[in-house]
């Protein structure tokens, strides 16, 4: 009896194990690829251009494999999530591949990496460092290593993406432990190392590679991947997100508003030139946009903005050279204060750029500043002023007060040298309003 339970139970167990073998693996084919190559800051431009590539992938016709070819230093947590909402929420895979050789996906784009259900990364690559940050800080304080607490809005914000990290790896079943070090410790690893520890999927050297190694890979929900010489098609930014993406760089954005004040000091030195003032306007209106969309900080473009007016009060008001210095230390101050908002990292104005810039301003001030001085130094050639040290000729007695003509016109006079007779030369000395002082020709 207890041998044919026995048997009884073998046979079941066998049919199972038959039966579960028997079970065909989800095969998902690949006959068409879509790359989507961005390298930037990740900001609204940069999430209007991928979640376009992943609403395309999702359209009727469209390919089969997103692949996001990411060169990131990071960027905007808001345009991070609108990017990573669209990769969850797509019915086809989206691939990311951190290329090419040499590039990363830090801050941002860890999250964005994290997401997918493919991640591949090209020789020479690294990933992390995805600690929030805010523009001067470092991203592990002195006060963690001292036991001193962090700041609250710190701490809130280093909890929320360490939760959001936690939740975006746990769906994609990459290494949480790892991504969660990223966000809590900035740590940074190599391609190699980030295939070792269930980070990346695999190493790749070009696109070629990548789709040879992604065929038979088990990408999740999707199921296998099978991609024999899939065909290749390329999604390329329009021309209005190039330009939208080329000036929402913060090193850009303070070119433009520098353009742009220059601009306006030139034209309202010399009013009428025209263009210098049509640049320097439309730089301006560029600057606050690229700032506005930066989520730049107000003060610290007022401040900038403040530093503007010194350098025009420069030109008009003699401050030796006060005003120029209060203009410097004040964008000087809002340059620094421009991306204080914790944010993923990668937005900041270089400081070299910031001097760079400030120098430049204070150079295009100073000239202008001295052709005003040297204007204003200049003899008087024209209007009633311009009499002055000219010479004339007495068309009545001076005794001492009489009629002069000079420059063809006649003059009330008086004389500074005592009595004169009629048709004596004088020099004119001083014009008083309407009338004249002279002495005679030595």
């Amino acid at each position: 009896m207890k041998t044919a339970k026995t048997f009884v139970l073998a046979l079941a167990l066998c049919c199972a194990g038959t039966a579960f073998a028997a079970k065909p693996a989800k095969i998902y084919e690949v006959k068409r690829v879509t790359v989507a190559p961005y390298s930037g800051v990740i900001t609204p431009a940069a999430a209007e251009f991928l979640t376009g590539a992943v609403d395309a992938l999702n359209a009727p016709g469209g390919a089969d494999l997103l692949v996001i070819a990411l060169d990131t230093p990071g960027g905007l947590d808001s345009s991070m999530r609108v990017i990573i909402k669209g990769m969850l929420a797509s019915k086809k895979p989206v691939a990311v591949y951190v290329s090419p050789q040499g590039a990363r996906a830090a801050s941002a784009g860890v999250f964005i990496s994290m997401a997918s259900p493919l991640v591949a990364m090209a020789p020479g690559t690294n990933i992390g460092a995805a600690h929030p940050v805010m523009l001067g800080a470092s991203p592990i304080s002195l006060g963690d290593k001292e036991g001193k607490k962090k700041e609250p809005m710190e701490e809130k914000v280093l909890n929320d993406a360490s939760a959001y990290m936690k939740s975006i790896t746990q769906k994609t079943r990459r290494n949480v432990e790892w991504a969660i070090k990223s966000v809590a410790k900035s740590d940074s690893i190599s391609a190699e190392e980030a295939v070792k520890a269930g980070v990346a999927d695999f190493v790749a050297v070009d696109i070629k590679e990548f789709l040879a190694k992604a065929d038979g890979f088990a990408a999740g929900d999707f199921g296998t991947l099978r991609a024999v010489n899939p065909s290749v098609e390329y999604f390329r930014q329009t021309r209005r997100q190039s330009f939208l993406a080329t000036i929402t760089d913060p090193n850009i954005a303070m070119i433009l508003m520098s353009l742009g004040a220059a601009g306006l000091f030139i034209e309202l030195y010399n009013p009428g030139l025209i263009l210098p003032g049509v640049v320097g306007a439309v730089s301006l209106v560029m600057a606050f946009y690229s700032f506005q969309t930066l989520s730049a900080n107000f003060a610290g473009v007022a401040l900038i903005l403040l530093g503007f007016v010194f350098f025009i009060a420069e030109i008009k008001v003699v401050s030796y050279g006060l005003l120029t210095l209060a203009g410097a230390a004040s964008i000087l101050l809002g340059a620094l204060m421009l991306f204080t908002n914790p944010s993923l990292g990668g937005l900041a104005v270089s400081i070299s750029m910031v001097l760079s810039t400030i120098v430049g301003l204070i150079a295009v001030v100073a000239a202008l500043a001295f052709v005003v001085a040297r204007a204003q130094l200049r003899k008087v050639v024209t209007g009633i002023e311009s009499l002055k040290d000219k010479r004339g000729l007495a068309k009545t007695a001076l005794t001492p007060k009489g009629k002069v003509l000079v420059e063809g016109e006649l003059w009330d006079a008086e004389s500074v040298s005592g009595d004169l007779p009629e048709g004596a030369e004088v020099d004119v000395t001083a014009v008083e309003g309407f009338k004249i002082r002279v002495r005679s020709v030595k």
